[in-house]
């Protein structure tokens, strides 16, 4: 979804060129597109033998829908305890911590 969000109309091949290495099968990616569309987040058009896909979905939609239940369920509605989950993991940086209070800040204004 990143890939197509990004490139907004896409075959196959171009969401497989813009994947990183190791890159999968042609076909792998063909079908897992095929099977975004079928659950009605990607949209296509017929061009014979192959298709250009587009999202049905935008990513603030997607992530309203998905992530943000995704994070309430896993800590409980607290946006304190997710950052200090990816604190302790170390998957957050001192630099990304800082961006995340200027954000914070700059929403309240």
């Amino acid at each position: 979804m990143q890939v197509i969000w990004r490139l907004e109309k896409a075959f196959a091949k171009d969401v497989r060129e813009e994947l990183p290495d190791p890159k999968p099968h042609i076909n792998t990616v063909a079908t897992t597109m095929r099977r975004l569309a079928d659950k009605g987040f990607l949209i296509y058009e017929d061009f014979g033998t192959t298709y250009r896909y587009s999202a049905a979905i935008s990513q603030k939609d997607y992530t309203n829908k998905f992530v943000k239940p995704l994070l309430t369920r896993l800590f409980g509605n607290s946006l304190k305890n997710a950052v200090a989950f990816f604190a302790e993991q170390e998957e957050v940086s001192v630099e990304e911590l800082k961006e995340i209070v200027k954000m914070i800040e700059k929403k309240r204004k």
